[in-house]
């Protein structure tokens, strides 16, 4: 799990799903929350079946390819992990983000804010908050990111070697990206995570990061040290 949430946005109506292995909170304009478990489902189940029949795409660490005609979550989180040079389930969290906020996008919706395990894809008509929670750090629930509806949609994904149950090889409280693709963001995030080791952490990171195509900025918390770069939305004290 990652540690990020959405500050609450009391203008839009709240839901959450939960399904097997997976949960995921909505926040949009448009309540069909029968019909986006469905999809949830349906998506799920079809991760589950393909990777039964290819288990090294669920326990490697290192990219796999996915197989001709694949469902398409698995080409999302195959692309992504491709990209940031980590295992395809290093995505699968802001895969359902990306592919629960299209789905209720497609249905009519004109905001949708989708939170899985902190991983965010959102599109939105007003300024929104992203807080970011970093563990013990002294920046933990003190800073976030201010999202403009121009800058939407958005996905601010975020890994933590220090908080919650995700694989981490490193030594981060919170390392959040912001990318256009969710799934990218949410790989992203544990690629850049997995080089913040040790007192030069921060660094090792950020150059880590400029090596990811297609993300458009990272920020790191190592304890109480903070650094980023790219092209981040406007940070601002919670």
């Amino acid at each position: 799990m990652s540690p990020q949430k959405p500050i609450y946005p009391g203008d839009l109506k709240r839901f959450e799903l939960s399904y097997k292995q997976t949960s995921v909170v909505v926040f949009s304009d448009l309540d069909i929350a029968s019909e986006v478990l469905e999809f949830l489902e349906g998506r799920y189940d079809e991760l589950e079946a393909y990777c039964l029949k290819e288990p090294l795409f669920l326990l490697s660490y290192d990219p796999v390819g996915s197989r001709k005609k694949s469902p398409t979550i698995v080409e999302m989180m195959a692309a992504a992990a491709e990209k940031a040079e980590v295992g395809p389930m290093a995505a699968v969290a802001g895969a359902f983000s990306e592919l629960v906020g299209g789905f209720l996008l497609e249905k009519g919706a004109r905001e949708v804010l989708v939170e899985n395990g902190g991983d965010i894809f959102m599109k939105s008509e007003r300024d929104r908050i992203v807080g970011v929670y970093a563990g013990d750090s002294v920046f933990s629930n003190r800073i976030g990111f201010r999202v403009r509806p121009e800058q939407t949609p958005m996905a601010v994904c975020t890994s933590s070697s220090s908080v919650g149950h995700s694989v981490s090889l490193g030594d981060s409280d919170a390392v959040s990206v912001v990318a256009e693709s969710c799934p990218l963001a949410d790989a992203a995030a544990t690629s850049i995570g997995n080089h913040v080791r040790g007192d030069e952490g921060i660094s090792l990171g950020l150059k880590r990061a400029q090596g990811i195509k297609g993300i458009k900025g990272t920020l790191i918390i190592q304890g109480g040290e903070m650094g980023f770069w790219g092209e981040l939305p406007e940070i601002v004290p919670l």
